[in-house]
């Protein structure tokens, strides 16, 4: 295995990449620890999963540089690239990922505004008379 292994999340409109190296277990987000950066329990356990179904919690660290977007699109992104960073490693911590649906990339964006309308489908009110 390599001493550093990189991957990319990407999620919403959230970029992430991840630097995972061999260490005590410690997840950092631009600079600060994961529970810093996010301030919801969600989050932290959301970008956190893919390390605990493998069971890796205290065998690699986690460098992560996210950019654009909210909380929950980075917090899947971060999801996304930790997952990718893992199934490097082995084939058996491939299929773990994979059975979790932890490598599957969200497609789900924000639909975008019409012409015509208030918002993406909401029209404006009708008035009959």
């Amino acid at each position: 295995m390599d001493s550093v292994i990189l991957a990319t999340g990407r999620r919403k409109e959230a970029i992430a990449r991840v630097i995972m190296r061999k260490g005590t277990g410690k997840i950092s987000v631009n600079g600060k620890k994961l529970n810093e950066y996010f301030g919801r329990e969600y989050h932290i356990f959301h970008a956190f999963q893919p390390v605990i179904a493998a069971n890796l919690q205290d065998k690699y660290d986690f460098e992560c540089k996210v950019k654009g977007g909210g909380h929950t699109g980075q917090a899947g992104a971060i999801r996304l690239g930790i997952a990718r960073a893992i199934s490097k490693i082995d084939e058996s911590l491939k299929k773990i990922m994979a059975t979790g649906k932890f490598l599957t990339r969200d497609p789900r964006m924000v639909e975008r505004k019409k012409y015509g309308r208030m918002k993406a489908r909401r029209r404006y009110q009708f008035s009959k008379r």
